[in-house]
């Protein structure tokens, strides 16, 4: 797999004088970024992170293994390193790259108990250092190239990182006694902040010509750009997310059982799956309560719901009197509404405390251009079918969070950490 300069200056992140800090810097960036992947097993047994809870969850070992897959296929090898090669392990890590060979089924990665879970972490600890190896001893020429696909390599782990998260929820979550992660808090975590959320406000964007998508300026994922204007008619945009407050309003107003808030399919698979409040909330003793990272808590009416698929988005945006923005009006909102680092903190309003559903079907931008070779498929193999998500989670590392980021779903995800935002029209 060939990466040519030449297809790779859109991307390339912005240099630093002295390549000497460049490569000093990004070695202190990936080993971070490594780190902070193991301190997300915290807590989690070696039972715990080889079970799959469902076909489009992973064990916690698989992610272990395919983040790690993905250095040494994607930076490693290419650039003369194969020392690390386990024979036969790249069928059994890699994800969904055609054009990289075999793939074990991604419903039976639950059934790989080998190779053991402390086989992986050794893995990792070698391909680690063959990627300081590199870093360190690459050719001048080369580094610019290098040093991409490593932030690449570190952008995707990232998007991991809230995988571990997020399936090993869905893992206790059907386990009779739901135990909890007891992470001692969750990374990068507005959870716990506690406080009252402000009442619902509206923020007014008048119509215009706006510029949205990756401007250049540092890595950023192939379907963000390229920039580009957008016309947008004059809308308005709630302050806050949609909150356990306003949910209960919903379920109580009959709203999961009311089919004139619901489109045609939404409403068949309510039906069919028997949904009558939000992945993983449960009535006790006359109260909601939800599982979470720190196991099953009172439903908080101030923080923003979690775990709601497009359909029920767009059901309850509709019951409120609202709709859901485009993508093209939430990156809008998002560039006025704070700083760049908008979503990397915990914020009264609940910004990054959720994932964002929007209007948008997942669709590339005018003049979009692929990454060259394998890491094509990274995300244009995905652009039918889905339903984009923007602004952050509270398990989303901050380092990885800007306004232009398209996260994407199909409609009916629940596991994630996903909710909404309303907007209606001026």
């Amino acid at each position: 797999m060939s990466f040519p300069a030449h297809d790779l200056t859109a991307a390339m992140p912005a240099r630093l004088p002295d390549e000497v800090a460049s490569r000093a810097a990004l070695r202190r960036h990936y080993d971070t970024v490594r780190r902070e992947t193991l301190s997300r097993t915290r807590g989690l047994t070696v039972e715990d992170q080889c079970a799959q809870a469902m076909p489009d969850a992973s064990p916690t070992k698989w992610h272990l293994a395919h983040t790690t897959w993905f250095f040494e296929a994607v930076v490693l090898m290419p650039n003369g390193f194969h020392d690390t090669v386990r024979p036969g392990w790249h069928v059994l890590f890699n994800s969904y790259y055609e054009s990289m060979g075999p793939r074990h089924p991604r419903p039976e990665r639950g059934l790989l108990t080998r190779p053991p879970l402390a086989d992986i972490l050794a893995w990792r600890q070698d391909v680690d250092r063959a990627m300081q190896q590199l870093i360190d001893g690459v050719d001048g020429r080369a580094w610019p190239e290098v040093e991409l696909l490593a932030r690449i390599g570190m952008a995707h782990e990232a998007q991991h990182q809230e995988l571990i998260l997020t399936d090993i929820l869905a893992l206790f979550a059907r386990h009779p006694q739901e135990p909890a992660v007891r992470l001692e808090a969750a990374p990068d975590s507005a959870l716990g902040q506690g406080g009252v959320s402000p009442e619902l406000g509206w923020h007014t964007m008048s119509p215009g010509l706006y510029r949205i998508g990756h401007d250049g300026a540092g890595l950023a994922f192939d379907n963000e750009g390229p920039a580009h204007d957008v016309m947008v008619p004059g809308f308005a945009m709630a302050s806050r997310p949609v909150n356990g407050g306003d949910l209960i309003h919903f379920i109580e107003d009959g709203g999961y059982q009311d089919p004139q808030w619901w489109a045609s399919d939404g409403w068949a698979l309510a039906q069919a799956q028997d949904w009558q409040a939000p992945l993983y909330w449960a009535e006790r003793d006359g109260q909601w309560t939800t599982l979470g990272l720190q196991g099953r808590q009172q439903v908080d009416p101030n923080e923003p719901v979690a775990h709601l698929s497009f359909h029920e988005a767009l059901a309850v945006a509709a019951w409120a009197g609202a709709r859901l923005p485009t993508e093209m009006e939430w990156e809008v909102w998002a560039r006025q509404a704070g700083p760049e680092d908008w979503c990397t903190r915990p914020l009264p309003h609940g910004l990054g405390r959720v994932w964002e559903w929007t209007r948008s079907a997942y669709e590339p931008y005018p003049g979009y251009r692929p990454w060259p070779g394998a890491l094509a498929e990274y995300n244009a193999k995905f652009m039918v079918g889905q339903q984009v998500l923007r602004g952050a989670s509270h398990a989303t590392p901050s380092w990885e969070t800007r306004p232009s980021y398209r996260n994407f779903f199909p409609p009916t995800a629940r596991w994630q950490f996903t909710g909404v935002r309303l907007a209606r029209d001026l």
